[in-house]
């Protein structure tokens, strides 16, 4: 083979390995940050963990939310408009949250199939 030919060649294998390397670790990195939610469908049907860290999306059933008049708990029920999660969480709710809006509840599922959340996030819609 002649002198340059396998320069090139080792040079275009160089940055294969190198490339593939790189896209390799980028994928492994973005792997730990995916941030994904469970529907309320998927939580009904056991494809969720009990006791495990979780969250679920989807949106606030109307007339679910009930608020205790002593603390900051709050029960509501999250819908896919297949199946339904009851959410418990005390704390304050963002300005955001309401009936019939989105919400993601970030906690753990109890044996009961309720969400025991420690974080709520309020989705809202395209319009300003």
């Amino acid at each position: 083979m002649h002198p340059i030919r396998k320069q090139r060649l080792y040079l275009v294998l160089f940055v294969v390995l190198f490339s593939s390397a790189a896209a390799g670790l980028v994928m492994y990195a973005l792997s730990g940050n995916i941030n994904l939610f469970f529907p309320p469908t998927d939580v009904a049907e056991g494809k969720a963990p009990v006791g495990q860290p979780i969250r679920v999306g989807g949106m606030v059933l109307d007339n679910s939310v009930q608020r205790s008049n002593d603390s900051l708990a709050v029960t509501f029920v999250l819908t896919d408009f297949k199946s339904n999660v009851t959410v418990v969480y005390e704390g304050i709710l963002p300005d955001l949250f309401g009936e019939g809006q989105g919400a993601v509840a970030s906690g753990k599922l109890n044996d009961d199939g309720v969400l025991v959340a420690s974080g709520v996030l309020a989705k809202h819609d395209e319009n300003y």
